[in-house]
């Protein structure tokens, strides 16, 4: 019984691996920095309501799956499963 939820529990962890890879590389960079800030473009409609818009939808999701990911391998890593 204990060795199939770990098989479960890991084949999950596997997923939420590579949905996080994934969606951390489709995130566009964070290289605007302070030219962006001097010339106005932070003061868009997107940049007003960045948490509407996909890379809103984006970082809400990997930091979803980053807390998944942390507690899956506590879980995993307990002796239970040993």
């Amino acid at each position: 019984m204990i060795k199939t939820i770990h098989g479960i529990l890991l084949i999950v962890y596997i997923i939420v691996c590579v949905a996080l890879s994934i969606l951390v590389l489709m995130q566009e960079g964070k290289q605007a920095g302070l030219t962006g800030a001097i010339s106005g473009a932070a003061e868009t409609y997107w940049g007003k309501n960045k948490g509407r818009s996909m890379e809103g939808g984006l970082v809400l999701a990997t930091r979803i799956l980053a807390v998944l990911f942390i507690l899956l391998s506590l879980v995993l890593n307990l002796k239970l499963f040993a």
